[in-house]
């Protein structure tokens, strides 16, 4: 018997039964299909394929998965990319295993009896391409024929237009990104491009400021803070002051005079994650509309698809416009419009370039605006580029670069660029999947801004497991290989004087927006970071000398474009020398998580070595104790500038122990390692104050009341790792006393840190409060303290936008599922009582190790881990540890009994 293929529109197939012979399974032609179909490659269609077996309640054969993966596959490029439980009224009562080609995630699912049991499924990919597939299983009770739970698409929806640019939908392809409105008789694509900066190419180092350093210092041993800020603000600060900012582009303007708002009915706006395509549908006096709008990746442009369900009925104008004055627009050819400008008083210069291509109808284009008429369908590629070389180079030519980008794409069809599109991005984001339990069919199908504003109020573990994804989501359509790294907004920006510049800061915002990165599968989107990194390292030689008379580099607590890294902005936040150190943590994970000797040798080491140098010089002892002291510097943007924060001493701790580490792997530089060995424990330790708190400065002079967003001092926790429960109980009490005294308020960002915090401190339910705290409206008119929480789009308000927030809950999320900073893999180390059933898959541990787990009833069922290139693993689950050793592509699977003892019932 053989099981017929099915739409997803269509009856679910008849079931089969367990074992039998499944190679009859047919794929269904491109043509079945234009509504449902789906390209994987050069263009080709396919529509969503289902399968369903039949499986004994008591006898699960793992047999079965792996002939429903293999034979539901073909030698193409589509996926088998979930299989799940299903249960059909119509046949027999038993457990179906339901295969679905394509389909957007890899779900857990649970059948739940009457008041007689749980069972959770997890079902994970193997191998490089998921077409067989390892089942988990923990059965307590027996199976009843009650119909299982679906899980919702990963997407935000809504239904209405946006009203206002924090309810628009974020697309982007590393380089270009945009946000959709979704109007319907007038429309908006407000769009950006990351070289899109102020100013120019620019030294920021003051001249002759490294003369009043020990001048600085000797006033700060002294207690004359405030006649040190005055020195500083007059003979170090950057000049100028102010670093540049990051700009908006321009808009694509459309207008449907066609179009009857009040004859508009199931309207429908929705960002699908799994696919990066934002859509908008509605219908008017019986035509259904559509628009869809993704940035290619592969394409290097934005796509903008409009059509309709009968013919030409596609009509409207659509105008480029430029954020910058003085922009000019010209008419290329009949259906191509370029916008030229640059940003004012600075050396970015830019092109637009708008291709309108339609399917019928007319199009007729002048030097302003494209107009189509009667078309069955048009599809829009906006191409933008910049001068931008590098920061010290604007010698490019955006004509040219939009010209060959648009060349390359221009005779594509737009199936294929949806294909292409969807494949590359899927090939990131299929990479790690998450399951935190149902939220009812009720709340899913509440729009995603309602489901935020009632998240206190109902159960909705699916919008935090959507958080989770739209973190990784956003980071790839921001940070791409070969691009800028996500800025304080990530990639999108609306304003020219956006909050802060929507520059890089470092002194936590740039570095939480990475978190996630190597973690959740997404280790080569750190590239444009690493890339920066080298940048700052040679522009901060200059500030290195000029400020402090001193080798190697240093960055301070901003950068932009143009890689400036003196201090700026004013001593009491600028004139911390750690940002640089801070950075290198992220190449080293880069190497832990990769294992490239090669990029240690080439990138990693020689840029933390030239700034453990820099620290070698920087630091100085303590006249009243002898023990090393960073400064002038500050406990970030916290009580000014001071001699020895501790933040400071755990981030130089932290780089110096990396180096020595990494030039004993590498067997070079043995007279450094030697000093750095001699010098790491002289610096002034972390010390426990009058309070039980960790002491965030040299002296005892935490506020108790103070509840500043920064909670700076406990680094050494979180993202540093010399604060452990086992290793340093101590200071991991004194720790939780700070965090404690700081309270559950803050920043978006804040909150987003806390979470990871208490993760840390192995307190899943405090972290799950956190959560809490965090999903709810932003409120921009209350006090910065009380408004966190996250705009309509779900992005994270600081207040106002701050992308942050959105990386480090995900981030927070996977601390609290999987940890590995101490040298084991921690499995399940803070699970909230919120999180009772679940699973993950492809959360990456350091060593090259994939972890893959389901749980039930707060417990561990089941984990597979999984050697990318062979090694040793200490694997922790609650007070027991085992101690694997693997060969490359070796799967082990573990229970909570340990190595191959996985929890009763359950099957790999």
């Amino acid at each position: 018997m053989t099981a017929r293929h099915v739409l997803a529109s269509r009856s679910v197939p008849h079931a089969i039964p367990i074992g039998s012979d499944l190679s009859g399974i047919r794929m269904p032609d491109a043509g079945d299909s234009a509504e449902a179909a789906q390209a994987p490659a050069g263009g080709a269609r396919v529509p969503e394929a289902v399968a369903t077996v039949r499986c004994s309640p008591s006898v699960i054969e793992p047999t079965c998965i792996q002939v429903i993966g293999r034979r539901l596959g073909r030698p193409s490029p589509v996926l088998v990319s979930a299989i799940c439980p299903y249960y059909s009224a119509k046949d027999p009562p038993g457990l179906y295993l339901r295969a679905v080609q394509p389909a957007p995630y890899l779900p857990s699912a649970h059948l739940q009896q009457e008041g007689r049991g749980l069972m959770s499924m997890a079902f994970t990919a193997t191998g490089a391409c998921p077409t067989s597939f390892a089942l988990a299983l923990v059965v307590s009770g027996t199976l009843s024929a009650q119909q299982a739970p679906s899980r919702a698409p990963l997407a935000l929806w809504y239904p209405r237009p946006a009203r206002e640019w924090v309810e628009a939908l974020p697309v982007g392809n590393g380089r270009l990104g945009a946000m959709v409105f979704g109007g319907t008789t007038a429309d908006r694509i407000q769009f950006n491009e990351s070289t899109v900066w102020s100013g120019g190419p620019h030294d920021y180092a003051h001249p002759g400021a490294s003369a009043v350093l020990d001048s600085l210092r000797t006033l700060l041993f002294a207690g004359r803070q405030r006649e040190a800020d005055a020195l500083a603000s007059e003979r170090v600060m950057s000049l100028p002051l102010r670093q540049e900012r990051y700009q908006a582009f321009g808009d694509l303007l459309l207008t449907f005079p066609g179009i009857d708002t009040s004859a508009v009915t199931e309207y429908r706006r929705s960002l699908d994650l799994d696919s990066a395509v934002a859509t908008t549908r509605f219908r008017v006096d019986g035509t259904t509309y559509l628009r869809k709008v993704f940035a290619s990746h592969p394409g290097g442009v934005l796509v903008v698809r409009l059509s309709a369900d009968r013919p030409a009925q596609v009509s409207f104008s659509v105008v480029p416009t430029s954020a910058h004055a003085g922009a000019l627009r010209r008419a290329v050819d009949a259906q191509t419009i370029a916008m030229t400008g640059g940003v004012s008083g600075g050396s970015i210069r830019f092109e637009a370039r708008l291709v309108v291509r339609a399917d019928g109808g007319q199009v007729t284009v002048d030097d302003t605006i494209a107009t189509v008429t009667g078309a069955d369908a048009v599809t829009l590629l906006l191409a933008g580029a910049t001068n931008y070389v590098d920061y010290h180079d604007v010698s490019a030519d955006p004509v040219a670069h939009t010209v060959a980008t648009l060349t390359r794409v221009l005779e594509t069809p737009y199936a294929q660029l949806l294909a292409e599109h969807v494949a590359d991005h899927q090939a990131l984001f299929r990479r790690a999947t998450i399951d935190l339990g149902g939220s009812g069919q009720s709340v899913r199908q509440q729009p995603t801004d309602v489901r935020v504003e009632r998240f206190a109020l109902q159960r909705d573990p699916e919008l935090v497991a959507l958080l989770f994804q739209y973190g990784r989501y956003l980071l790839i359509a921001s940070s791409r290989p070969g691009g800028q790294p996500a800025n304080l907004q990530g990639i999108w920006n609306a304003s020219n004087t956006p909050p802060w510049g929507s520059k890089y800061t470092v002194n936590i915002n740039t570095e939480m927006n990475y978190w996630l990165a190597e973690p959740t599968g997404l280790g080569e989107l750190t590239a444009p970071l690493i890339a920066m990194v080298q940048d700052v390292a040679e522009t901060g030689r200059h500030t290195a000398r000029v400020h402090y008379d001193a080798p190697g580099w240093v960055l301070h607590h901003n950068t932009d474009l143009w890689r400036g890294t003196a201090p700026i902005d004013g001593p009491q936040w600028g004139l911390w020398p750690t940002g640089g150190a801070w950075l290198t943590q992220h190449l080293w994970w880069h190497w832990e998580y990769g294992g490239s000797r090669a990029f240690l040798a080439d990138t990693v080491y020689p840029l933390m070595r030239d700034a453990s140098r820099f620290f070698v010089h920087y630091l100085v002892p303590d006249p009243r104790t002898g023990l090393l002291v960073s400064g002038p510097s500050v406990s970030p943007e916290n009580k000014g500038i001071v001699m020895g924060p501790t933040m400071d001493h755990q981030i130089i701790r932290d780089l110096f122990a990396r180096t020595i580490e990494a030039s004993k792997l590498l067997g070079v530089d043995a007279a450094l390692r030697d000093t750095l060995q001699t010098m790491r424990p002289r610096i002034a330790p972390n010390r426990i104050g009058r309070l039980g708190q960790l002491q965030e400065w040299l002296e005892d002079r935490d506020d108790p009341n103070d509840h500043h967003r920064h909670v700076s001092h406990l680094w050494g926790l979180h993202p540093g790792s010399e604060i452990t429960r086992r290793g340093t109980p101590d200071l991991f009490a004194a720790a939780r006393r700070s965090l404690e005294l700081r309270g559950d308020s803050g920043t978006g960002w804040s909150i987003a840190w806390k979470i990871n915090f208490w993760a840390r401190l192995d307190e899943g339910d405090r972290a799950y409060r956190l959560i809490e705290n965090l999903i709810t409206p932003a409120r921009e008119q209350h006090a910065v303290a009380e408004a966190a929480g996250l705009y309509p789009n779900l992005f994270d308000a600081h207040p106002p936008f701050q992308i942050d927030g959105n990386f480090g809950l995900t981030s927070g999320i996977v601390e609290m599922l999987l940890r590995n900073h101490t040298g084991e893999i921690e499995l399940l180390p803070a699970l909230p009582s919120a999180w009772p059933a679940g699973s993950v898959r492809g959360l990456r541990a350091r060593g090259g190790f994939v972890v893959d787990m389901a749980w039930a009833d707060g417990r561990l069922a089941q984990a597979v881990v999984t050697a990318t290139r062979g090694g040793t693993a200490t694997v922790r689950y609650g007070e027991r540890s085992w101690l694997l050793t693997m060969q490359h592509g070796e799967r082990r699977t573990l229970g909570p009994e340990g190595p191959d003892h996985p929890s009763p019932g359950a099957s790999s």
